[in-house]
Order: C-alpha cells, then sequence, then structure tokens
C-alpha cells in the first residue's frame, strides 16, 4: 500500500511540475497547446469564420504577404479577409513542427500549405507568443512556395 502511495504521489508531482512518470518532457504541455492552438487557426479558414481568425492574431502581428510585411492585426486582417469571401477555401495548413522556448513565452509551428485539391503548395512558419491571459497569439508569419520536384 505504501508504494502505491509513493508510485501515485510521484505521479502527481510529475504530472503538476508538466511531466509524466514516462520521461514526459516538461514542454509536452506547451507544445500540445500551441499544436491545438495551430488546428484551431487553421479551421478558421476551413469554417470560413473570420472573426474567429482574428482572435489568433497578436495586435503586433507581423504577417509577410510576398516581399513586403503586413504589420499589426488590421492590416493582416485586411489582407486575409479575402481568402474567407468564397464558399471553399483556397488553401489549408497543419503544424508537423512545434517547438517551444524553456521560459514557454514563445513558440515555432510549421508545416505544409495544401491547395484545394490537397496537394501540397508550400510550408508556412509561424511564431507564437502567450500572452498575459496565457493565450498563444501568432506574432509572426511566413508562408514558402514549395519546392518543385
Amino acid at each position: 500500500m505504501r508504494g502505491s502511495l509513493i508510485a501515485l504521489t510521484w505521479i502527481t508531482v510529475l504530472a503538476a511540475a508538466g511531466g509524466s512518470a514516462a520521461g514526459e518532457s516538461p514542454l509536452t504541455g506547451p507544445a500540445q497547446a500551441v499544436r491545438a492552438t495551430e488546428q484551431a487557426f487553421a479551421q478558421t479558414l476551413a469554417d470560413r469564420d473570420f472573426e474567429a481568425f482574428r482572435t489568433f492574431l497578436s495586435p503586433e502581428a507581423v504577417f509577410f504577404s510576398g516581399d513586403r510585411a503586413l504589420r499589426g492585426s488590421n492590416a493582416v486582417a485586411a489582407a486575409w479577409k479575402p481568402y474567407f469571401d468564397e464558399p471553399d477555401p483556397p488553401f489549408s495548413w497543419r503544424a508537423e513542427t512545434v517547438e517551444v522556448l524553456d521560459s514557454g513565452t514563445l513558440a515555432l509551428s510549421s508545416g505544409p500549405v495544401f491547395g484545394p485539391d490537397g496537394r501540397r503548395v508550400g510550408t508556412f512558419n509561424s511564431i507564437w507568443r502567450r500572452d498575459a491571459s496565457g493565450a498563444w497569439k501568432v506574432v509572426f508569419d511566413k508562408g514558402e512556395k514549395a519546392c518543385p520536384e
């Protein structure tokens, strides 16, 4: 009984610290949160929900569009609004890589971008910052076209 109580105590301590008895990294929790946030962000385009899209943008967001940088959430939202106007989304994306600083304040997400036919057309890279409320907001975003095969 005492052994079970000690094991349960360690599992509780490790879980509270963000790890697990299986040796899970303390950053797994934040990485999972960023991955879920990125997925929810991408889902706004799939759902055609422009107002929800805006909620993921940091007021200081910088999105690269070709050779220019769109600065601020209002400029980014205005540039992205046409992507929400048609009945079907013009593209989709999903995170393959998520890395979070040890401080848990900044994160990188990166992965493929797909055209409406499902073919890979590019790669996105986003930097997320955790705000005072604990919510992750995108501060930088830059996509690249897929390399020709």
